[in-house]
Order: C-alpha cells, then sequence, then structure tokens
C-alpha cells in the first residue's frame, strides 16, 4: 500500500502493509530517533508529531494516516520550540538519556502551545501518562515551567532554578 504523507517537511510515499506501525514504517526510513520500546504507547520512546499532536507511533497503523503530517525529533531539532524547551530542561538540570526523549520534549511542546501559562498541576496531568526513565515526573514538570517562562518573556538567563 502506498501511503502519502509530508514526512519532517517533504512530501513523500510510504510503502507499507496498512496494519504496520508508524514507528516500523518510520524506524524503516532511517529515522532513528523514532525508538522502539514498550510497544504500548507509555514510554514516549516512538512518539512523533502528527498533525501537529504527539502520537505513540508504536499505536498508529500506518494505513490511516493518507495525507497527514508527521515530524519527527530529527526534524524538530531545528525549531525554536525545540531550542526553547532545551533551555528549560537545561535549567530544571535534566539530562537526556536518548531513550525516551521524543516523548518528553514533544510533551512539552504540546503544553507550550497553549496560549495560557497552565498551572503544575495541569502540566502534572498532562505528563502522567510518560514513564520517562531518565527524568522524575516533578523535574519534567519544572523543565515545562521553564521553558514556558523563556518562551512567554524571550529570554533563559534571568530566570532562576527552582528546588524540586
Amino acid at each position: 500500500m502506498n501511503i502519502s504523507v509530508i514526512l519532517n517537511g517533504k512530501k513523500t510515499i510510504l510503502e507499507a502493509a496498512p496494519d504496520d506501525s508508524l514507528m516500523k514504517v518510520l524506524r524503516n526510513q532511517s529515522l532513528t530517533t523514532v525508538k522502539c520500546g514498550c510497544n504500548s504507547g507509555l514510554c514516549g520512546s516512538c512518539t512523533v508529531l502528527l498533525d501537529d499532536k504527539p502520537v505513540a507511533s508504536c499505536k498508529i497503523p500506518i494505513g490511516i494516516i493518507n495525507n497527514s503530517e508527521i515530524e519527527t525529533l530529527e526534524y524538530f531539532m531545528n525549531t525554536k520550540d525545540y531550542e526553547i524547551i532545551m533551555k528549560g530542561f537545561d535549567l530544571a538540570n535534566i539530562k537526556l538519556c536518548g531513550y525516551c526523549n521524543a516523548g518528553k520534549i514533544f510533551c512539552a511542546y504540546q503544553i507550550l502551545k497553549k496560549n495560557k501559562i497552565p498551572s503544575r498541576e495541569q502540566i502534572l496531568n498532562q505528563i502522567k501518562t510518560l514513564s520517562p526513565c531518565c527524568t522524575d515526573i516533578n523535574t519534567l514538570a519544572n523543565g515545562i515551567i521553564y521553558a514556558y517562562e523563556i518562551k512567554d518573556k524571550g529570554y533563559a538567563t534571568s530566570i532562576k532554578r527552582r528546588d524540586k
């Protein structure tokens, strides 16, 4: 089956069986930031943006995404949003392990897209489904709060690190 998508900004035809997972197809495209982890959509290692929303690509059959836009972490790493998120994560002293990065980063991106600053409780509610292996949930929430402050204020140097 041929599936027409926009993959990392380029119109692409993906060839796969309709029930193949998006994760498998993207891995076959040598997109190495899409990792195979738990295969149940919880760890975050296979997260991609599908039509600008983070999804667990292991749970998405390729046959349902015709004419969709897919963005992997490889592509997203070249954006201003990524830079802001990484500055926030740095302020929270988050060390990325390389395994579940996409889940954490794309979850932060989804939260930062909102115009109104979310409460800590709202952030914790949105990230509670992640099972990051290298960062606890409270530290991740701190990183997202820092990133929001950077985005909102447009600077990183005057924000002081919060205790956990």
